[in-house]
């Protein structure tokens, strides 16, 4: 064996093939380790320590650490395979040889200083020699003074809303739940008629198939169509000697002429008042009822002056507690999902003041003819705090319209002095209070209309089949019945399952003493 083929010390030289390889630096029965020693202070210290020829720890402490240790790695088996996988060595036997690393331990650790104070003596505690200056006692008494007061103003407010919390005392004037199975004559008057609603193409009856109550203790107001013999041929109706409840001819007697295409009103259906048994003036009324749905129906819970004190309508005023169409939640102005709530006031039918207050509500995820709701109102005037008028839905939290009566009606509607032609304007309700004219006494009315002329229904919107100043408009609507007919099966109907009403006192012969406060 040559020179270039025998290993150094601190080596490792390849034996041959089939042979482990040889460490000649050491006696392979001498393996080579380490030794961990813990200095303290959690700082620790590694050293590399051969444990042969008197390198081991002897009783004078551990062996120092030398600077010639090395340590030897062994060859990778990727290296044995000579020059052909690039590696260096002697060509003649194919052995490689290794490469020495030494191995530097690190440096001293740091060991952990305490910052513990030994000397208390020496501690510096300027607040006990230094002079204070006495503005310093402002930095705590503003903010305190300012807590205190802002603590007195909650207080105050808390005490003020509770205090304006209304708790006025009613009496009852009806309630009724229709549990009888039949109307109240005492209270309920079914209408007759043919003037309609608004310019509405109804007629409305007392015919068992158009108002009824059922066994279950429901009202229902039903439209059904007109007879069509009576429609399209030549006829009379005259409901003068038939109960008709106005006194204006026009209102009891219709036509039809097949010439000039005027015809009776094309559909009958219902309204039910309380004029004879229950009025009120001011307090609180609530009907729960269930709306209908079909196409160019008009459910109306509205409440009309008893006397008509400041003249004719809209002077002596209309409250719509609610309002609604019949057609689906797709129609234009909003359907049988959306009420409305108004109040009509004016010097004649062309100022009428409803657009100042006309709110509407939108149901959640339903219509207003899925099931039964609350629709409510209150009519409130007291001598020196409450003055406003608001409806409701199911509860009084859920405010449809509000208005307060902080000055006169006339004033509120901001009406001009004089009409086109120069003829001045008379303030109808300058001789009655600041609720004029909603200070007498209102009757409740329940009705289902059938179209209208007024603009309830806006022209050209969502397939309307009649235009409200065509003469002919009834007719028009009565050749449409095959679309809007069919949508009145499932729940062409009103129902109504409870009215009740209640005075405030002490108005109308309502005695505080016998009064009682209104839970709800």
């Amino acid at each position: 064996m040559d020179a270039s083929s025998q290993s150094k010390p601190g080596q490792y030289s390849l034996p041959p093939a089939g042979e482990p390889p040889v460490n000649t630096s050491q006696p392979p029965s001498q393996p080579v380790g380490t030794t961990v020693e813990d200095l303290g202070h959690g700082a620790r210290k590694r050293r590399l320590v051969g444990r042969e020829n008197g390198n081991a720890d002897n009783e004078n402490g551990p062996a120092p650490i030398r600077n010639d240790t090395v340590c030897n790695t062994p060859v990778p088996a990727s290296a044995q395979s000579g020059s052909a996988n690039g590696s260096t060595g002697n060509a003649t036997t194919g052995r490689n040889t290794s490469t020495t690393k030494t191995y530097h331990p690190p440096g001293k650790a740091r060991y952990f200083k305490s910052r513990f104070i030994k000397d208390k003596t020496k501690i510096d505690k300027p607040w006990l020699y230094e002079k204070r200056d006495h503005r310093e006692k402002w930095q705590t008494i503003i903010p305190m003074c300012g807590f205190l007061i802002g603590l007195g103003i909650a207080g105050f407010l808390i005490w003020e809303g509770y205090h304006s919390v209304s708790l006025n005392l009613y009496c009852e004037v009806m309630s009724d739940d229709f549990s009888s199975g039949k109307l109240n004559e005492s209270v309920w008057t079914i209408e007759i008629g043919v003037k309609g609603f608004g310019g509405s193409f109804e007629q409305t009856t007392n015919d068992l198939n158009n108002v009824w109550v059922g066994d279950e203790g429901v009202l229902y107001l039903r439209p059904t169509l007109q007879d069509d013999f009576l429609v399209n041929n030549n006829n009379v109706i005259d409901l003068r000697t038939q109960g008709c409840s106005s006194k204006d001819w026009t209102d009891c007697v219709a036509t039809t002429n097949t010439t000039n295409g005027t015809i009776i009103n094309p559909v009958k259906s219902a309204s039910v008042n309380t004029m004879l048994g229950g009025s009120i003036k001011y307090g609180r009324v609530e009907v729960t009822a269930r709306l209908p749905m079909g196409d160019w129906l008009w459910p109306s819970i509205i409440m009309y002056p008893k006397n008509n004190i400041y003249g004719v309508w809209p002077k002596s005023g209309q409250i719509d507690i609610a309002q609604s169409r019949g057609n689906n939640f797709t129609y234009r102005q909003g359907g049988n999902n959306i009420i409305a709530s108004t109040l009509h006031f004016g010097p004649n039918v062309e100022l009428d003041g409803w657009w100042h207050n006309n709110v509407k509500s939108t149901a959640y995820r339903e219509n207003f003819s899925d099931r039964f709701h609350k629709f409510g109102v209150e009519l409130m005037m007291r001598q020196w705090t409450d003055k406003y008028i608001f409806t409701y839905i199911d509860t009084r939290l859920l405010q449809v319209a509000y208005t307060h009566f902080k000055k006169p009606f006339w004033e509120y509607g901001n009406f001009p002095t004089a009409d086109r032609n120069g003829t001045r304007f008379i303030n109808p309700w300058e001789w009655g209070t600041r609720a004029a004219p909603f200070d007498q006494e209102f009757h409740l009315v329940l009705k289902v209309a059938v179209g209208s002329t007024n603009g309830w229904f806006e022209d050209n919107k969502s397939g309307k089949p009649w235009l409200d100043r065509d003469t002919n408009a009834a007719k028009r609507f009565w050749d449409a019945r095959g679309a809007w007919h069919p949508t009145w099966e499932k729940q062409g109907w009103m129902e109504v399952s409870e009215v009740k009403m209640w005075q405030l006192a002490p108005h109308q012969g309502c005695k505080t003493e016998n009064a009682q406060r209104f839970v709800g």
